[in-house]
């Protein structure tokens, strides 16, 4: 695919496969490729995958400043490009908390919702909390140093996931990224959430620091059809970490009639 002109910028976006698509929505500071680059192969055997890269990162137009609900309208009007009636969502963080919106504004458009590592509400994006809550720790440090710092709060197995510290750092310019956190600073869905009708499974990862569990348990008791699910050897990125067991119970949710 390519880059397409969505809601007034141009959005890249990668389609893959035949079927009943799912849209994927990756992490802060991240792309689709760095978050979804081991689930769009398998996925796409059974589905229509729609990966984008969200605005303000990869290789969409990044504007100086944006909201969560520019992303959410990004979305429906991807939908609206490819003659999309409805679509699964599958979101990972920043991911989770636009697609909760999404199912919120247009209930009646998402068929199946996936939100792993996910919250209800925040003040400020889930990194930013954890940076300035380590804040002596990490002073001086570049962004590289300050993840791998850091890690320990964010994953199971440090060791493993310093194979993947794309999943946290970012190719995002410092204004970039200011701007990528103000979008996602302060929400609160648990007044909203009864408005999704969609099925929808929470995951998240036991060792996630950033958002733990109770919070996906807390979004999935905020919405009428959901399910929970803790994955036991994960922290923030339960992709990556556990990649077979995650891709498991999602495409069992998926199949499942």
């Amino acid at each position: 695919m390519g880059l397409i002109k969505i809601n007034g910028i141009q959005l890249y976006v990668e389609v893959k496969g035949t079927g009943f698509p799912i849209i994927l929505i990756h992490g802060n500071g991240g792309d689709h490729q760095a978050h979804f680059k081991n689930i769009i192969e398998p996925l796409s055997k059974n589905f229509q995958t729609v990966a984008l890269d969200c605005r303000g990162h990869g290789q969409s137009d990044k504007p100086a400043a944006f909201t969560l609900e520019d992303h959410v309208q990004d979305i429906i009007e991807i939908m609206d490009h490819f003659g999309f009636e409805k679509a699964h969502l599958l979101g990972v963080s920043m991911g989770s908390y636009i697609a909760q919106l999404v199912a919120i504004t247009a209930p009646d458009r998402i068929d199946k919702l996936i939100l792993t590592v996910t919250k209800s509400n925040g003040l400020t994006s889930s990194i930013l909390r954890l940076f300035k809550e380590n804040e002596e720790e990490i002073k001086g440090l570049n962004m590289h140093e300050t993840i791998l710092k850091l890690l320990k709060f964010m994953v199971y197995d440090p060791e493993l996931m310093k194979n993947h510290l794309e999943v946290f750092e970012t190719k995002l310019s410092a204004e970039q990224f200011n701007a990528a956190n103000k979008a996602i600073g302060a929400f609160d869905f648990r007044n909203q959430l009864s408005k999704v009708i969609a099925k929808t499974l929470v995951i998240s990862g036991r060792y996630d620091g950033l958002n733990p569990p109770a919070d996906g348990k807390e979004v999935a008791s905020l919405i009428k059809n959901a399910t929970f699910e803790e994955m036991q050897y994960s922290g923030h990125a339960p992709m990556f970490e556990e990649p077979d067991a995650y891709m498991n119970i999602v495409e069992a949710f998926l199949l499942k009639q």
